[in-house]
């Protein structure tokens, strides 16, 4: 099979399904583009306070969908050799089906390292915590979609590398598996935050349902689009 990666990061006007985005960044073939667009709705200091992106800043822009950008990524998709990878991929791709692309296949790099650490030894699976816990050592703003995309590349590789090894199968055959795996929900086994953190979720399913049902409830009527925390809560409350 023949691929290529086109690796992607948005930054938006929020985390909810009301939200749009405003930035977004892709490289492939180690060409990479960047640009910004007047979203739907205003940004709010939250968001901005974050990404830095603010209304003035747009104000002259482009919506999404009558962008360059909009094209070639509407064109990069329909190619069947194209493999999108995000981190926290469905996020993403939840942002470009509001705006009407589609995403056949995609490589979610927060599913790949949490699949590659069972033992869920590592603190946190946000990209910036892996950048620095792994020492991928860059000049590359963070909370930049451009930023995060070159970031992305390189932990893309080390996750690979890993994958590889751990398989014992050649390069081509672990990115198919790391497409299978971003599939599916990943069965979270720790909390790591929270008045239960450190404890095993099977444990507090037994000793405080309660608290499960309550965040499981939290998670749905946010839309929450974490479907590995939705599923694991599911799984240990017996609702599968």
């Amino acid at each position: 099979m023949a691929y290529k990666l086109l690796f992607l990061d948005t930054e938006t006007t929020g985390n909810e399904k009301k939200d749009y985005l405003c930035q977004i960044a892709y490289s492939i073939d180690g060409s990479r583009k960047m640009a910004l667009f007047k979203p739907p709705t205003q940004i709010p200091p939250g968001a901005s306070a974050v990404h830095h992106i603010t209304n003035k800043m747009v104000a002259d822009k482009p919506a999404f969908q009558f962008s360059f950008e909009y094209d070639e990524l509407k064109k990069l998709l329909h190619d069947e050799e194209v493999i999108l990878v995000a981190h926290n991929a469905l996020f993403d791709i939840g942002m470009l089906e509001k705006e009407g692309l589609k995403v056949p296949r995609f490589i979610c790099t927060l599913r790949i390292a949490r699949h590659l650490d069972p033992d869920e030894k590592i603190e946190s699976y946000r990209l910036q915590f892996l950048r620095y816990l792994l020492e991928i050592d860059i000049e590359a703003a963070a909370h930049d979609a451009l930023g995060d995309v070159l970031v992305l590349e390189k932990l893309f590789e080390r996750l690979l590398k890993k994958m590889s090894e751990h398989t014992n199968k050649n390069t081509e055959l672990a990115v198919l598996e790391m497409m299978d795996i971003s599939s599916r929900p990943v069965l979270i086994k720790t909390f790591k935050f929270g008045k239960h953190s450190g404890k095993k979720v099977e444990d507090v399913a037994k000793i405080d349902r309660g608290y499960l049902e309550w965040f499981l409830a939290q998670k749905l009527e946010k839309e929450d689009d974490d479907e590995d925390w939705i599923y694991t809560l599911k799984y240990y409350l017996g609702k599968l």
